[in-house]
């Protein structure tokens, strides 16, 4: 509970409370227990309506075996004809054993695999991905990716010399047409 909050409930809710139902006891009107009733259902309310939306909006916080699995382009965030390219050209997939496979392809045809291995640092809340490529390796996994979580999903942004941010997601690949 933060400090503000606190000062509200001490000040004004315990107070106003002890008003109310001293009046209603005092002067038997059912209208001061109406208002006491309507004033902590509004409190109770707004508890309710702060703890869903708290729930709804925090930050998913990711663990090592969360970014297990197959990560394809994002294609929502730039849609065209560069992007369409990329998602047939490069996806990746990280195994339960934390080795990654990063494939370059022409459409459905693997044309180069490229290895390595995961880590995570927990820092953070939130576990972040550290690669450990085997040298040479493609320029969009030569560094770490940045992270960007939400409350339901998060994806990973590599910065590439040739293609600046490549955006990827979890997802199952299948071809598309340019």
């Amino acid at each position: 509970m933060g400090f503000g909050l606190l000062l509200l409930f001490v000040f004004v809710i315990v107070p106003l409370t002890i008003i109310l139902l001293t009046t209603w006891f005092l002067t038997n009107k059912k209208i001061f227990g109406q208002a006491l009733g309507v004033f902590w259902l509004c409190i109770l309310g707004f508890v309710f309506i702060g703890s869903v939306t708290q729930w709804l909006t925090q930050k998913t916080n990711l663990e090592r075996k969360d970014y297990h699995g197959q990560y394809i382009i994002n294609r929502d965030y730039f849609p065209g004809k560069q992007t369409d390219w990329q998602y047939n050209n490069f996806r990746f997939e990280i195994k339960e054993n934390d080795s990654l496979y990063f494939y370059v392809m022409d459409k459905e045809k693997i044309v180069k695999t490229y290895r390595g291995v995961i880590q995570t640092t927990k820092t953070y809340n939130s576990a972040r991905l550290i690669l450990n490529m085997e040298q040479p390796t493609h320029h969009i996994i030569n560094d770490n990716p940045t992270i960007y979580r939400s409350a339901w999903n998060f994806y990973l942004v590599f910065y590439s010399p040739k293609f600046s941010n490549v955006y990827f997601k979890k997802g199952q690949w299948k071809v598309i047409d340019e």
